[in-house]
């Protein structure tokens, strides 16, 4: 959800968990944009609902991996520390071509930022965008070691 209205979406998220009542177990997930709060899921990100985040932390300048991993790491701590949920995804883009800026080298991610973030009980792994420029790069292939 990254157009239209920012309302109500809690609301969703209430009805959506109410079919867990019925058999199976309804999860909910979202992607929000790194900003905290997120301008559209925010209030519904606050109902405790989510199972698990995973957080655009890419195309957003003030909490991305810019050469240094400090506004990153910021931006993860203020997520797990704030959002209550059970677990938080790093999301980045898979190529330099994925997304607007925000891509960090493997190598980087692998040495510098996981070993950082994998403290929190809320790391939940790695989301990458897209599986089209995955496929292209084999940027999955060269962390999964990591992860």
């Amino acid at each position: 959800i990254e157009l239209g209205s920012t309302q109500n979406w809690q609301h969703l998220a209430h009805f959506l968990k109410e079919y867990s009542r019925y058999g199976k177990k309804v999860y909910l997930g979202a992607a929000p944009q790194c900003p905290i709060p997120d301008k559209f899921l925010g209030t519904a990100l606050q109902t405790g609902l989510f199972d698990f985040v995973w957080v655009q932390f890419y195309n957003n300048p003030p909490c991305q991996y810019n050469g240094n991993i400090t506004n990153l790491v910021n931006s993860w701590n203020t997520w797990t520390r704030t959002v209550p949920t059970r677990k938080i995804f790093l999301g980045l883009p898979a190529a330099t071509a994925a997304a607007g800026s925000g891509f960090i080298p493997a190598d980087v991610l692998t040495s510098k930022i996981l070993p950082v973030i994998k403290k929190s009980r809320k790391y939940g792994g790695v989301m990458l965008w897209s599986r089209f420029h995955d496929l292209q790069t084999g940027y999955s292939t060269s962390i999964i070691g990591s992860v």
